[in-house]
């Protein structure tokens, strides 16, 4: 006789993955052929202070703030409350892409200047590396705050960021979301910042650790075609006790 089997009616079982984790932006490649050493990391040979800018201004214009080589890195701070200055190249520079590796308190209010004057005039990579500030935006400084682009601004920690900036809109998005910004940046450790300018009007390009933050092309000639490199302390509070450091500073001239 034929026999009818049972049905078995099994339980369905559902696999449940958990979402995988957005993954930090890949670092561009660079060729690194044609960079040159523009701090040889024991002296500043090269550099000159200059205490011409608004931010001297507590010490009368007479020092440009505090610039020592200490450990292979360039070190400034206020040299006293409220004086700062810049530190700027003796030679001057056209079209080109500069590199270097900064381990900043959170605090100081600093600066990369792209072709600058011994009065500051330039356009400023900006390293505004305290609350409400921003790295690698683009600011006119001293030449009336434009252009003035940024993607994003620091919250009251250096492990949060704002996206959008809510102070210098871009067109350029933030390439990092906050959610991922304590993992991509590393406070307290060195980090690589990049910065090229070509023509005039120029273009301005930016990176932080190899990813671009910021593209911007201005509208209107502001500046001579050359100036000087330039790093900057900013004046006003007390920043005497806390510091600026920067190294293995490098330049890249591009042929036009």
């Amino acid at each position: 006789m034929r026999r009818t089997l049972p049905l078995l009616i099994l339980p369905a079982v559902v696999f449940l993955t958990a979402p995988a984790a957005a993954e930090l932006p890949k670092p561009e490649k660079f060729d690194d052929t044609g960079f040159v050493p523009i701090f040889d990391g024991k002296t500043l040979d090269g550099w000159k202070v200059s205490a011409k800018t608004g931010h001297s201004r507590v010490s009368g214009n007479k020092s440009g703030g505090k610039w020592e080589v200490k450990d292979g890195a360039m070190i400034g701070s206020q040299d006293i409350p409220g004086n700062g200055g810049i530190i700027i190249t003796e030679k001057e520079y056209g079209d080109f892409e500069v590199v270097l590796e900064m381990n900043n308190d959170f605090g100081p209010d600093s600066g990369l200047f792209l072709r600058s004057s011994d009065t500051g005039k330039c356009y400023q990579a900006m390293i505004d590396y305290h609350a409400n500030g921003n790295l690698m935006g683009i600011y006119g400084e001293g030449i009336g705050g434009k252009p003035h682009v940024r993607n994003f601004d620091f919250g009251k920690e250096v492990t949060e960021i704002i996206v959008p900036s809510k102070q210098g809109p871009s067109e350029f998005k933030c390439p990092v979301s906050p959610e991922d910004w304590p993992k991509f940046w590393k406070a307290g450790e060195w980090n690589e910042l990049r910065a090229r300018i070509e023509g005039n009007p120029p273009k301005l390009t930016t990176w932080i650790k190899g990813v671009r933050f910021m593209e911007y092309t201005d509208t209107e000639k502001r500046l001579p075609d050359k100036g000087g490199i330039a790093l900057q302390v900013h004046g006003g509070g007390d920043y005497t006790k806390q510091f600026v450091r920067y190294r293995n500073i490098r330049i890249k001239e591009l042929k036009k």
